[in-house]
């Protein structure tokens, strides 16, 4: 494995949790990065974008060390819903979702400053909801309380009980962090995982 640092640019514990399954490790920092999205930007530009975003701010402060920027969005009737932050946004957010297709975009970048290293993916998710009383919706909310989740939902935990389906080619993409795709970056960058 190489001895150059690796560093995730997320405080995330979601991310944490996923990027700890590769058992190399790593370090976290978390970028301060203006989030607003761009006029007439795209849901996937907008995570291609902001993944780079947080890569480079942490990049220049540690231009030896590989560093990973993710981010994430749900895209639903024609626009990006973010994270609801409280019960009331979460609830509305899972109402429109409900009996609806909602699609994630991941955005990942893998750069180092010093080598000038950089790629650039963006993972696609989508989730079919199934037509949700609002009587599940508020218990899901109690139980669960996904404030900080994009569409309001963690799909590795409870959250799985409101879908009808997934179709993807990366389950850990809808979580936050695509693991599958992250390898392949980490690997080009001279980090060995397996």
């Amino acid at each position: 494995m190489s001895e150059t640092p690796l560093i995730l640019a997320s405080s995330s514990p979601f991310r944490q949790q996923l990027l700890s399954r590769l058992q190399i490790p790593f370090e976290t920092q978390s970028p301060d990065i203006d989030e607003t999205i761009l006029p007439s930007e795209s849901a996937r530009d907008h995570v291609l974008r902001l993944s780079r975003l947080k890569a480079a701010e942490i990049a220049s402060q540690h231009p030896d060390a590989i560093i990973i920027g993710s981010d994430q969005c749900a895209f639903l009737n024609d626009r990006i819903l973010g994270k609801p932050g409280d019960h009331e946004h979460a609830r509305q957010q899972l109402t429109e979702a409900s009996g609806q297709e909602v699609v994630f975009y991941t955005g990942l970048c893998v750069m180092q400053e010093s080598s000038g290293f950089c790629e650039q993916d963006c993972a696609e998710y989508r989730v079919g909801f199934r037509s949700l009383s609002d009587a599940q919706i508020e218990h899901y909310l109690q139980v669960e309380q996904p404030y900080q989740c994009a569409g309001s939902f963690k799909s590795e935990g409870y959250g799985i009980s409101l879908f009808s389906h997934m179709t993807g080619d990366d389950p850990t993409s809808i979580i936050g962090l695509p693991l599958i795709r992250l390898v392949g970056m980490l690997e080009s960058a001279g980090i060995r995982v397996v």
